[in-house]
């Protein structure tokens, strides 16, 4: 079992926390039945999420083998059986489908289906595995949004978009450091970043994320106040919020441009203790204005 469960990536699962944006940004997080619905969705997108992961690696086990780290992997290296890792593939997928309430059933199937096609053929592509990648954090979002039956907040929808789209085009750049320029065989489409265009890419993205978190903590909530949108845009305190965004943008790239992210950046992101510090102080900041204030 130690194989299986190593290819479920249970340290990928942390990235399916964005499930509790929603939540926390709704004013709902002491509410105990919706931290109870967006929990369930949590769970439902780590059983999704490991289903995508084994698929991947299927996909990808005969150019796994000639990877550095990745021939590694249970399934590359032939420590998992490839019918036990499709069986446990298909059943954590469906099982995900199935218990899924009618809420999120969309967003967890538009997830599955994206990311299917993804190792399939668009992880190929130039510039669409990036969005791929990006609109798997915003199926997410959206699922937990939808779980808790709370009005959809574009600003949300647009602030998570944008970072998810950045930590994609900086995953793109960390493998194309790491692997160099002659390494790239192993996957021919980073060949097509490098170069100066990735760079420009990543500092358009960082930008925009910027702006428009910078808008969403200064314009005022009653620009946005209709039946189907709520905001916290414009809340006294907010735009306290803004310099640790800034930060651990900045932050994140200054790490990933001079080599200190290494090989595993997840984790080696996860370690970095400014990094830390500067998100638990957004935390406290924004529980502390949506919540206490």
């Amino acid at each position: 079992m130690g194989p299986l469960l190593r290819s479920l990536r249970p340290r990928q699962w942390i990235k399916n926390a964005v499930v509790f944006t929603g939540l926390v940004f709704s004013g709902r997080a002491a509410d105990s039945e919706a931290f109870l619905e967006a929990g369930l969705t949590f769970l439902l997108f780590c059983a999704a999420s490991s289903s995508v992961y084994l698929w991947n690696d299927i996909q990808d086990r005969e150019r796994d083998r000639h990877h550095p780290v990745k021939k590694n992997r249970p399934i590359a290296s032939g420590k998992l059986s490839l019918s036990l890792a499709a069986i446990t593939c298909a059943g954590l997928g469906a099982g995900a489908l199935l218990f899924a309430p009618n809420s999120i059933r969309l967003a967890l199937g538009a997830y599955l289906f994206l990311h299917f096609c993804y190792s399939c053929w668009l992880k190929h592509v130039i510039l669409l595995d990036v969005f791929c990648i990006a609109g798997g954090f915003l199926l997410r979002i959206l699922a937990g949004v939808w779980a808790i039956e709370a009005p959809l907040s574009p600003w949300v929808v647009a602030c998570g978009a944008e970072l998810a789209l950045l930590f994609a085009l900086c995953k793109r750049k960390i493998e194309v450091l790491a692997l160099g320029e002659d390494g790239t065989a192993a996957r021919p489409l980073l060949a097509q970043y490098i170069g100066p265009g990735l760079d420009l890419m990543i500092g358009i993205a960082a930008s925009i994320t910027v702006v428009t978190y910078a808008l969403y903590t200064l314009l005022p909530g009653a620009l946005l106040e209709m039946d189907i949108v709520s905001s916290k845009a414009g809340m006294p305190g907010m735009i306290w919020t803004l310099p640790f965004v800034l930060y651990g943008i900045l932050r994140y790239l200054h790490l990933i441009y001079t080599g200190l992210l290494g090989k595993r950046p997840n984790r080696a992101l996860l370690t970095d203790r400014p990094s830390l510090v500067n998100l638990a102080s957004f935390a406290g900041v924004v529980m502390w204005v949506i919540y206490l204030h």
